[in-house]
């Protein structure tokens, strides 16, 4: 169960209701007055709470459970036992996900400015915005109806962020347009100078970075990562991109729609990626590659050409997944055969 100190919970909900939230059927309907109370493991889990299968590594655990309700797939509920009600969703995890959000909402937003913001008399800011301590906001500024801006962040001259986005403590924002419903985390600096400058034996000269970074709808960046501004063009950021922590973004870069970067990626300048790509945690690409749509790049792989849509990767330089598990195995039968 979460910790009450820093976690609202909300409900009890009636199974009937959770079944509308998770998309899902309730597999028996007698049931659909149950109360369920909260979410927890399958091992964890007690009758008043709902938890979810969706790898089948945890059978065993489903067949154990005490869970009140469970979400699964259609075959997989028959391994459930009958203490249990079964939510049947074709995507459980995702229902779960819903599920969770019920129980969790996010914390409202209360319109205030705090006495101690600094705000530029020519920024504009929603009356229904929450403004926290220490904040501070430049001329042109423009905050969106319901955005959440918490203490000690710094907001540029000229940004626009979008409804509903929340900016987490110690935040800095330059040279950037940021879009409706973004969840930006605490230590993230987006519109910084981009890494550019004409390398000479008299002396390095930097090069004016000019774009912005433009950040699409229902963007979650994570905490202390980095986004540079463009050289010229911008560096863009499509709608539903998912970034970790400590993830850097290159001057110029174009990440399509619905990406995921975990932590520790470094994506080099002029990099483009289209819509879906996944990379690992600790991945790293070279500039001026194009990625294609729905490649998927497994953990401290290098990336040093461009790869068409679809692509499974792996290994540095990266490369086939399948082909690198083989070449592993190779290597692992020579050095065994050597010894």
């Amino acid at each position: 169960m979460a910790d009450d100190r820093f976690f609202t919970r909300a409900g009890p909900f009636p199974l009937r209701q959770l079944a509308e939230i998770a998309e899902a059927d309730l597999h028996d309907p007698s049931r659909a007055d149950m109360l369920i109370e909260d979410v927890a493991p399958l091992d964890a889990a007690d009758g008043r709470q709902v938890s979810f299968l969706d790898n089948r590594k945890y059978v065993k655990a489903l067949s154990n459970t005490a869970a009140g309700a469970v979400v699964l797939s259609a075959a997989d509920a028959e391994m459930a036992p009958e203490t249990a009600a079964c939510l049947v969703s074709r995507a459980p995890y995702r229902s779960f996900a819903l599920i969770s959000q019920a129980f969790y909402p996010k914390p409202a937003v209360t319109a205030a400015v705090h006495p101690s913001a600094v705000i530029a008399a020519s920024a504009e800011v929603a009356a229904s915005a929450q403004i926290d301590a220490g904040v501070v906001l430049g001329e042109g500024v423009v905050i969106g109806e319901a955005c959440q801006i918490a203490p000690n962040t710094v907001i540029g001259q000229g940004v626009t962020v979008g409804r509903e986005t929340r900016i987490g403590p110690n935040v800095s924002l330059e040279c950037c347009d940021i879009g409706k419903r973004v969840q930006i985390h605490a230590g993230a600096r987006i519109g910084t100078r981009g890494f550019g400058f004409a390398m000479d034996p008299r002396g390095h000269v930097e090069l004016p970075q000019t774009g912005r970074v433009l950040i699409g709808d229902d963007v979650e960046i994570g905490a202390n990562t980095t986004i540079d501004r463009g050289m010229g063009p911008d560096t863009v950021i499509g709608d539903g991109c998912k970034i970790d922590n400590l993830v850097q973004i290159g001057h110029n870069v174009k990440l399509g729609n619905n990406c995921v970067l975990a932590g520790q990626t470094g994506i080099a300048g002029s990099a483009e990626f289209e819509d879906f790509v996944i990379c690992a945690a600790k991945v790293g690409v070279a500039g001026h590659l194009t990625i294609g749509a729905g490649t998927r790049v497994a953990a401290m792989s290098g990336i040093t050409k461009s790869v068409p849509a679809g692509s499974t990767l792996a290994g540095v330089p990266a490369g086939d997944h399948k082909e690198w598990l083989r070449k592993n195995v190779l290597l692992n039968r020579m050095v065994k055969n050597r010894g």
